[in-house]
């Protein structure tokens, strides 16, 4: 089962592109060009290659729990790093008690 790792902002986002009307926008082919320039810079992600020492023992555990996501335990790893600094995910002792 593959889950897909979206936040409320980004949700919002999609939810606000329903409502807008599109045929009411003019063609301007100047700022056509622009927009589309202005939208694969946006879009285009600088990645940087990161080398880590970790056990063995932990490097399967990892993979193991990826497999249960569906994810490539690199893919797995990263999505837990940017939850981790988006501050979606929260280590336990640190959780408020219900």
């Amino acid at each position: 089962m593959k889950t897909n790792y979206i936040d409320d902002q980004e949700k919002e986002l999609m939810s606000s592109l329903d409502n807008i009307d599109f045929s009411q926008i003019k063609n301007d082919e100047e700022n056509s060009k622009l927009l589309k320039k202005s939208a694969k810079a946006f879009v285009k992600k600088e990645e940087t290659k990161m080398n880590i020492r970790i056990s063995s023992s932990e490097l399967e555990k990892i993979k193991a729990v990826a497999l249960k996501e569906g994810l490539k335990y690199q893919t797995f790893i990263k999505s837990i790093l940017h939850k981790y600094i988006t501050g979606q995910l929260i280590e336990e002792k640190h959780r408020p008690s219900a």
